[in-house]
Order: C-alpha cells, then sequence, then structure tokens
C-alpha cells in the first residue's frame, strides 16, 4: 500500500513538472509569458536555443515573424530551360530559414488554369551565349511576385504575376497584365507593384514607353477584384534595353535604363502627382550597379566594379561607401531589410549579408543548397511552415 501510495506521488509530481515545463513562462499565463517573451531583443534567435516551447512558440502564427531571405534558385548543371511547375525542375524557390540554418522549399507555383501548365523559364539560350536571360522578381508588401521571364521562344512567360504570401505558404495568380512583358523595369513603393518598358512578343513603342501598377493595399480583397491600372507612359522607350530594378525610396520610384558603368539615364517616378522626373546628377552618376532601397527610406547600391557597397545621401547628392569586399565583385543583384543587406555574389555562388545597423560593419555569407545557385534573393517574414517538428527537436 506505501508503495502504491508513493508510485501515485511520484507519477503525480513528474505529470506536474511537465506541464510546468510546457508553460512558456512558470507561475505566467502563456499570453501574458508570449508578450514579455516577444519584446526581448533579437527575441527568435535567443528564444530558439533555450527549450522546445520556445522554438514552438517563435515558429507559431501568433508570433512576431523574423525575416528570412527567399531566393530563386537554379540548377548547377548547363540546362538551358527550366520549369517551375514540375517537381522535377533545376530550378525552385526556396527560403533559408536564419534561426535554424535551414532551406526550406517553398511550394510550386499554381498552373495558369487547370487544363495548363507554366511555361518554361529560360535561363540561357543559344542566341544570348554572353548573358542570362532574366527571370525578374520583386518582394512587395510582405509577398513574393515572380513578375517576368523568357520562353524558348523568346516570348513572355508570364501572363500574369504569381504571388506567394509566406504566411498562408500558398501561391495565387495575380490579375492579368494588360500587356505581358520581358526585359522590364520592376519595383514597388507605398506596397503597390509596378512593372515599366521591356518588350513583348516583338519590340513596340507602345509597351516600351507604358507602366501599370498593381496596389497590393487592396490584398485582403480577392485576388481577382484586384487589377491592374496604367499610370502616365514614360518620355521614350529606351528602357526596354535590359531588366532593371525600380527602387521605390520616400514616395517616388527610381530606376536607369542600363546596368553598370555605361552611361545611362535615370527617371524618377512620383507617384502622387502621376509624372516622370529627372533623376539628381549625383545619384545617377554613382548609380553603377544593382541597387535597392530599405524600407523606403535610404537607397543602397553595390559597384560591381569597384567591390563597394554604398549608401546614397540626398544632402550631398552622392553616394557614401559603406563597406568594401572582393566578394562584391560582379555583383548581380541586391536586396536589404531588417538592418541587412543582401548581395548575390557573380555567378549566384553565394549571397553576402552585411549588417549596415552595427559598427564596425560586419558581414557573412549564405550558401545556396547543394547543386543550387542564386539566380535572385529577397527579404520576407519567415514562413508558418504546416509541420515545425523538424526545428524542434
Amino acid at each position: 500500500m506505501t508503495t502504491a501510495i508513493s508510485t501515485s506521488k511520484r507519477c503525480k509530481t513528474s505529470k506536474n513538472s511537465d506541464e510546468m515545463q510546457q508553460q512558456l513562462l512558470p507561475g505566467l499565463p502563456d499570453h501574458l509569458g508570449q508578450l514579455c517573451l516577444s519584446h526581448l531583443k533579437n527575441s527568435s534567435f535567443l528564444l530558439y536555443s533555450v527549450c522546445k516551447s520556445w522554438r514552438n512558440l517563435i515558429y507559431s502564427e501568433s508570433f512576431p515573424p523574423f525575416l528570412s531571405l527567399y531566393a530563386l534558385l537554379s540548377s548547377t548543371n548547363n540546362n538551358t530551360t527550366t520549369n517551375t511547375a514540375t517537381p522535377s525542375s533545376p530550378i525552385q524557390f526556396s527560403s533559408f530559414d536564419p534561426i535554424s540554418s535551414t532551406w526550406i522549399p517553398l511550394p510550386l507555383p499554381p498552373p495558369p488554369d487547370p487544363d495548363s501548365s507554366l511555361q518554361p523559364l529560360v535561363l540561357q539560350h543559344p542566341s544570348f551565349l554572353a548573358r542570362n536571360l532574366p527571370i525578374q522578381s520583386v518582394a512587395v508588401a510582405g509577398h513574393l511576385v515572380l513578375l517576368a521571364a523568357t520562353t524558348h521562344n523568346l516570348l513572355p512567360a508570364l501572363a500574369c504575376p504569381l504571388i506567394f504570401n509566406p504566411i498562408s505558404n500558398k501561391w495565387c495568380l495575380g490579375p492579368p497584365f494588360s500587356n505581358p512583358r520581358r526585359w522590364c523595369a520592376a519595383g514597388s513603393v507605398h506596397r503597390s507593384l509596378y512593372v515599366a518598358s521591356g518588350i513583348g512578343s516583338g519590340y513596340t513603342q507602345e509597351i516600351a514607353r507604358s507602366a501599370e501598377r498593381l496596389d497590393l493595399k487592396k490584398s485582403k480583397a480577392r485576388s481577382e477584384e484586384l487589377e491592374w491600372e496604367k499610370v502616365t507612359p514614360l518620355k521614350h522607350g529606351k528602357f526596354s534595353r535590359e531588366a532593371v530594378e525600380a527602387v521605390g525610396w520616400r514616395g517616388k520610384l527610381y530606376m536607369v535604363n542600363v546596368k553598370g558603368h555605361a552611361p545611362k539615364e535615370g527617371v524618377v517616378y512620383n507617384v502622387e502627382n502621376n509624372l516622370w522626373e529627372k533623376m539628381p546628377e549625383g545619384m545617377l552618376f554613382g548609380w553603377n550597379g544593382p541597387a535597392t532601397s530599405m524600407n523606403e527610406d535610404v537607397i543602397y547600391v553595390v559597384d560591381e566594379e569597384k567591390c563597394v557597397l554604398k549608401i546614397y545621401n540626398p544632402k550631398t547628392d552622392c553616394w557614401d561607401n559603406v563597406m568594401e569586399s572582393l566578394k562584391l565583385k560582379g555583383a548581380m543583384q541586391i536586396t536589404a531589410g531588417g538592418g541587412k543587406v543582401c548581395i548575390v555574389c557573380t555567378g549566384g555562388s553565394d549571397v553576402v549579408v552585411v549588417d549596415v545597423v552595427h559598427r564596425p560593419t560586419s558581414f557573412w555569407v549564405v550558401r545556396p543548397p547543394m547543386e543550387k545557385k542564386f539566380v535572385a534573393a529577397h527579404i520576407l517574414p519567415r514562413l508558418i511552415p504546416q509541420e515545425t517538428g523538424h526545428r524542434n527537436g
């Protein structure tokens, strides 16, 4: 009898102990514990290392999401076409979780309709041996948007944008473009997506000068209620020469028509006045590589020849050096968020992550998954996976 009572007490004590361990903060209801933990600086990194319940917490829908790197990846072999609609495709979208240092493949984008599949997206083509063909994507309003690409017939591959929501972990089809295009300017400002210039099945002055906007502030409405709106056209069609980024900064959209150090023209779209303006001379002079903005508040450019990351100073109309590294030689693309600037290195071999908040400036490297290379990178809220067990062990 004494043994039975003793065993019962031990079981009861063990049960109470397990319940205490399952609480986020012993003695506090979980909703108060979560409130306390969410206010810790760099809370996601700290909580992940402590215990299983805290690891579960940072991946839950109720906890403020940390930022992750999202990448368009291609195979390191020499396949000339890729198809995002097939599981065996050598191209894929993936998310890099900086907490667990894990690559997570995104689900496959949907076909335009149930009876068809996505057009093959071409990265290389016999007619363009010295360059890769662009696949253009933009991060806007917490979504990843695939906007433009080229088929093996040198036609626009997308009749509508493909929009990925990290919170729901799902893709959806955006409204059809009024003019499907490739080699265009693409970017965002004030949670609206913009495409401008480019070419369609062939060059036309109308498409080369055209520009349109998709307001994703309406994203809570059904996707079929979204539609593209035409904005004031460009003065000429010189921005259809290659794919370029349109950078949102302080209520305006900035872009140049040629990459690198070649002579170029820059324009600025004034969103409020629906007008195209001339780019400041100092900004244009130093825009010698891929560019991006951080929260639409500061602009960064990486000089791909001089291997320097720079920040634009509007007071002096010039670019100030942030950091220099040979890793930036031939940089392909740049994105920014959460105090970090991420730079896709030449050939897509690595992404250099630069901490631009703390001094001295530091950087580290993120490598792609095995047998993959980077095509583009973006910073967005982390995925909320359907199952988190593989992270919580």
